[in-house]
């Protein structure tokens, strides 16, 4: 006996073996390739135009005065020398100090080991610098040593490990090494009342090439992920056109924009049940979390792989969908809407609640425009979708504050006021909720470069998109309906003929 399997039915695809592995490997590499593309990136820029001429990051000159014989920092432990510190003939950093006298008096800068330092001034009273902040720019002193004068100038002291003095403006340049040390400034002949302008910089002769390595890396890492995404998410074979689901509407009545959105509002709410759905929905929240991170990460692939090919990959499309769909049956049921009180599914896929979204695939995308349709092209709609999702802050700054998201956050805490006082939620808000979220979704859907079709500046209200599908509500006796379901798969039996 030979079995014989029925061909796959008009309007579905026969299956194909599915390449997870290298999807999953790609977005791993991703993950860990845009980190160090973007570190690279700000090492590279802050190295090109954060350091001075000699190579050197430096701080702001500020003004620091004692009334003591000198200012010193605090104990800097580099760690002890020994056979294994191979960084210490190496250089990796140079320290410079820079002082300006305030008067006429001649400075004294020096670095010494911190014993030496100590034994030195501790005859005399000096001043340790402590709590150092550049932003406002403020410090702390605290008086050391037990008073009287020095016996001798510091240039007679011979335990320097470094040391610059002089008139005028006077620059100490040290290359770091191991041990415990102490910076120190003074009067140059070793008189009490230090009044200086003091700036400090470093060099790190090894963040040119870091930044070299990282940012190569993570290039490579991405690429790598882009080439393996491309190739694990790649569409199967032509798809069979498939004749309208019951329910649905042909191909001529579909909706003229390529992002569906549909929400549907159940007849009978909870009046106190909204004031809680924020934390029913944390479970959802702390997924989403995750999910968008996702979102990103296959964005900044998908950019290279339409720059490339052109084409967005059908996995990583059908993905993301999954994720704007999830996030909308939350929005709706807890932040943006509050539409229905049937909790949300965990899933990417179409269900039977009342809220659904769904964007049509788009067979190829501008490679020109997708360098500029995110930011540029839809400069517009940014600017409205800040107004309708942006954080409105209310309150005194010194009393009670309270903030909404927006103008959509703003009429959803109304429909949830009116909910709770009145029982009533006008189905005029609920359009208008749903038509401003149905904006935002297809202007996200555009700059996430999942569409080649400019949103309209159309506000469609109501709960199904113009000439689209209509949602049902939920219903204690029948689920709801959204028009995006896949019929029930017909099971057929294996039938056997004679060979």
């Amino acid at each position: 006996m030979t079995t014989y399997t029925p061909p796959p039915e008009p309007g579905r695809t026969a299956s194909r073996r599915n390449r997870p592995v290298p999807l999953v490997i790609g977005i791993l590499l991703a993950l860990m390739g845009l980190p160090l593309l973007l570190g690279g990136l700000g090492l590279g820029w802050a190295v090109a135009t954060q350091r001075d001429d000699d190579g050197f990051f430096s701080t702001p000159t500020e003004q620091l005065s004692t009334q003591t014989v000198a200012l010193s920092s605090e104990v800097v432990n580099l760690g002890k020398a020994g056979p294994n510190d191979w960084w210490a003939d190496h250089h990796p950093a140079t320290v410079r100090l820079s002082a300006r006298s305030e008067g006429a008096r001649a400075v004294f800068i020096g670095i010494a080991p911190s014993a030496d330092v100590a034994r030195y001034l501790g005859s005399a009273s000096y001043d340790e610098i402590s709590d150092l902040r550049s932003d406002p720019f403020e410090y702390s002193l605290t008086r050391r040593g037990i008073g009287g004068d020095l016996s001798t100038p510091p240039t007679d002291r011979r335990f320097w490990t470094a040391q610059a003095s002089g008139p005028g403006t006077q620059a100490l340049t040290w290359d770091v090494k191991p041990g415990t040390y102490t910076a120190v400034v003074m009067n140059l002949d070793g008189s009490p009342g230090v009044d200086v302008d003091l700036s400090a910089g470093g060099r790190l002769g090894w963040l040119t090439p870091l930044a070299w390595s990282r940012g190569l890396l993570g290039g490579a890492l991405i690429l790598g992920s882009a080439l393996l995404v491309v190739y694990g998410a790649r569409p199967p074979g032509p798809r069979v056109p498939g004749q309208a689901s019951p329910g649905q509407p042909p191909e001529g009545a579909r909706p003229d924009t390529p992002v569906t959105l549909v929400g549907a509002q159940d007849p009978q709410l909870n009046r106190g049940l909204w004031l809680v759905k924020w934390f029913l929905a944390i479970p959802h929240f702390v997924v989403l979390a995750r999910l968008w991170l996702v979102f990103a990460v296959l964005t900044v692939v998908v950019f290279f792989a339409i720059l490339v090919t052109g084409r967005y990959p059908r996995g990583l499309f059908d993905l993301n969908v999954g994720i704007l769909r999830w996030t909308w049956r939350v929005q709706f049921y807890a932040t943006a809407a509050t539409g229905t009180d049937r909790y949300p599914p965990f899933t990417l896929d179409h269900t039977d609640y009342p809220a659904d979204l769904d964007i049509t695939y788009p067979e190829r995308l501008s490679r020109g425009l997708v360098l500029v349709k995110s930011w540029l092209l839809a400069l517009p709609h940014l600017i409205v979708v800040g107004v309708l999702v942006g954080t409105w802050q209310f309150g005194d700054a010194h009393g009670i504050q309270f903030a909404v998201g927006g103008l959509i956050g703003a009429l959803t805490l109304a429909a949830g006021l009116l909910l709770l006082f009145t029982g009533r939620y006008p189905a005029s808000l609920f359009d208008l909720l749903v038509g401003l979220n149905r904006w935002v979704y297809r202007v996200t859907a555009y700059i996430a470069l999942m569409t080649g079709t400019y949103p309209p500046f159309r506000l469609d209200q109501g709960p199904a998109e113009p000439h689209g599908v209509a949602a049902t509500p939920s219903t204690p006796d029948a689920p709801s309906t959204t028009g995006f379901e896949s019929p029930v798969e017909e099971r057929h039996p294996r039938r056997e003929v004679k060979a």
